[in-house]
């Protein structure tokens, strides 16, 4: 269940409550594909470095190690000891992304597995099936995520098929819950809007979904290609005929000036995974914008990533230490990296909430973008 506590301008400030506990909105979900962030970071840091929600990969976990043995090893909150909720996305955008793979038909998608080449279909049953076993806490509706630069024709039969599917997710995860060995039976499902950047085709498509009250509803299909002003102009004309009181989730979007302006336009669940790549790459946010690890000017730096943050890996180490570990090709300079970055992501959107429930959001949007300096964002 969603609860609205505050708006400034059309930004929200909500609460979700869920059986795995209550999630503070606007959030940034971290992304852990195959059930772990990548890094070397365990859920006991995600604990520490103030995560509320996980992402896994219901594709991922169905190919490795296989849905049902995750079943009965107890569901994904057990098999990966994390006890606060779990989103698992439905497989659509491997699919999108696996275009030389596919096949894409009425009843599902017939595609090869990216590992072994094996033979998979997935349709909505096989999905909300697959996130059944998960027993994720919210799991994704099955759809197509259409090109940015498809044609217009195809554009729209992929979105009536993809809100067809829609209905059969809705009705199989139902009968699902029901049953007597499903491990959560409390399972929510969100529904996605496609469309490509085709104002009408979204609207549409937004209204549609709406009327099936589902517990939240994502906006998929963007930072794919197109342009940041053609993102948010979609965000602008769609998020407006999405209800109000459930919440909105941009799928796999983006960097902490994207997330902003997301959140402006009314958005309350972000993932993306530039924080923990960009770790590994040495790429790190601070408050002042992006900085590369790896840049010489850092080799007998002391100080830490940034001064007065509190994550692990400002609290003990330096640059110059962090940066000869990430040279060596050391895990637990990569692990630092990512520790700090995620740190960065999940302290933001704290000082967002903060900045919502004080009325003073649009200043502080302002701020931190002018900080950062929209430098490599």
């Amino acid at each position: 269940m969603y609860k609205l506590l505050k708006q400034e301008g059309r930004a929200k400030r909500g609460e979700f409550h869920t059986v795995h506990g209550i999630i503070q909105t606007p959030v940034f979900m971290n992304v852990g594909t195959a059930a772990a962030i990548k890094g070397a970071v365990s859920t006991q840091d995600l604990q520490q470095i103030k995560t509320q929600v996980q992402l896994s990969n219901t594709y991922h976990l169905h190919v490795r190690p296989g849905d049902e043995l995750i079943k009965e090893m107890g569901g994904l909150h057990k098999f990966m000891v994390w006890d606060k909720p779990i989103l698992t996305d439905s497989g659509g955008f491997q699919v999108f992304s696996l275009a030389g793979l596919r096949k894409i038909k009425e009843e599902g998608v017939y595609f090869n597995s990216h590992i072994d080449g094996k033979k998979i279909f997935m349709g909505p049953e096989e999905s909300m099936q697959i996130q059944s076993h998960l027993a994720s806490t919210i799991a994704m509706a099955f759809d197509e995520c259409p090109s940015s630069v498809a044609e217009r024709s195809y554009v729209e039969a992929s979105v009536a098929r993809t809100a067809r599917w829609l209905k059969r997710c809705k009705a199989e995860l139902g009968r699902l819950n029901q049953m007597e060995d499903t491990i959560n039976k409390h399972q929510m499902l969100f529904g996605i809007n496609q469309g490509a950047i085709f104002d009408d085709i979204r609207i549409e498509h937004a209204k549609q979904i709406s009327q099936l009250d589902l517990d939240g509803y994502a906006i998929g299909g963007l930072a794919v290609g197109e342009s940041h002003e053609e993102m948010y102009h979609i965000l602008d004309v769609t998020v407006p005929h999405l209800p109000l009181e459930k919440p909105t989730y941009l799928m796999g979007v983006g960097t902490p000036a994207n997330i902003l302006e997301g959140v402006e336009r009314g958005v309350d669940f972000f993932d993306c995974v530039y924080p923990s790549r960009n770790g590994r790459h040495g790429h790190l946010y601070t408050n002042q914008g992006k900085i590369n690890l790896f840049n010489q000017k850092y080799e007998r730096d002391p100080k830490p990533i940034e001064e007065g943050c509190q994550c692990p890996a400002c609290r003990h180490y330096s640059r110059a230490y962090i940066r000869h570990l990430l040279k060596a090709k050391e895990m637990l300079g990569m692990r630092l990296c990512v520790l700090h970055n995620l740190y960065f992501y999940n302290t933001m959107m704290e000082e967002i909430r903060d900045a919502l429930d004080q009325g003073r959001f649009h200043a502080y949007k302002e701020e931190k973008l002018y900080g950062m300096g929209q430098r490599n964002m």
